[in-house]
């Protein structure tokens, strides 16, 4: 089978490298499943450099989310065992964490519904307790996990202001439904955020970015506010001042929902149910911006790291829909 493989450390676009390579074989509660679409995700970008919290032995294949099929016919959601990633024709898989693919999304949409939305739903939800007519502000909301909150935000009945990087990105926003769109390249996301809530600010903030981004949260976050701490997309992890917290009544929440995994799998699935039926409703519906052949995964995932792109990028090995 045909499998982009890291062979050392680096830049994406420099270490990828499409080879010929043996198909990978299940072990104990595991299946084989036939790749119909990879998504494209920050993490894969991480595990190229060797940034990721899991460094699997080199070579491997990165790709952490795919929708395919198993050789009963099922049509799956499934999180491929490293190091045989999704960016290949054919990953394992383990059998109990594997989910059905919404019949409203195509393979390229339902590839995208898995991690990024289970974790704007663990987020809002679990976390951060967002309540309708709440303003929830949403950092790089014009990226993958970002228009991911935006569609969940507006499906719990909250106002959503996002913050984005440029006019193209803006319009992506607005696209989405964004009651409000920031471009943080030509306006005081403050002030702004200060002004949209009649000097209240945002109840929960939906940070992917950290960095600056998160600063500029702890000073437009609402009393009782929550900061949700989801990624450092920007390379920063900032190092938030507890004593501001404490003399401003406002949390700062962490995510890290791969733990549901392992901690509470029940949950997971319970959150699928619940994303598939907002599907079907057509509340929510992943913003895939492009489907690119397999000869095209490294590029697009250079530019998810250089966060160039916008919604999802997703890559189709073949006989996708």
């Amino acid at each position: 089978m045909q499998a982009w493989r890291v062979h050392r450390n680096g830049e994406p676009g420099e270490v990828m490298r499409l080879e010929e390579t043996d198909r990978p074989t299940p072990g104990d509660g595991q299946v084989l499943v036939e790749v119909r679409a990879a998504n494209v995700n920050f993490p894969d970008a991480l595990l190229c450099r060797g940034q990721y919290q899991v460094r699997p032995p080199l070579p491997f294949t990165p790709g952490v989310e795919v929708c395919g099929t198993t050789g009963d016919g099922r049509r799956v959601l499934a999180t491929p065992a490293l190091p045989h990633g999704g960016f290949a024709d054919y990953v394992v898989a383990d059998e109990a964490a594997l989910l059905p693919a919404p019949d409203a999304l195509d393979d390229a949409e339902a590839a995208a519904l898995h991690i990024g939305y289970q974790t704007g739903w663990f987020g809002l939800h679990r976390r951060a307790r967002l309540q309708p007519g709440e303003t929830l502000l949403v950092h790089a909301a014009a990226g993958g996990v970002g228009s991911a909150a935006v569609q969940l935000g507006r499906a719990a009945g909250a106002k959503v202001i996002g913050v984005v990087g440029g006019p193209e990105k803006a319009a992506v926003a607005r696209e989405l439904g964004c009651d409000l769109v920031i471009d943080r390249r030509s306006e005081d996301i403050v002030a702004a955020v200060k002004e949209a809530t009649g000097g209240r600010g945002a109840d929960v903030v939906y940070d992917p970015v950290g960095g600056d981004a998160y600063a500029k949260s702890a000073k437009c976050v609402a009393f009782e506010g929550r900061i949700l701490v989801v990624g450092f997309a920007s390379g920063v992890i900032p190092a938030p001042g507890l004593n501001h917290a404490l003399v401003k009544n406002y949390s700062v929440v962490g995510l890290h929902w791969g733990l549901y995994n392992t901690k509470d799998p029940a949950a997971v699935r319970a959150c699928h149910d619940e994303l598939t039926k907002l599907a079907e409703q057509g509340t929510v519906k992943p913003l895939v911006s492009e489907r690119v052949a397999m000869a095209g995964a490294a590029d697009a995932v250079q530019r998810v790291a250089d966060g160039t792109s916008t919604g999802r990028i997703v890559v189709l090995p073949g006989g996708a829909r």
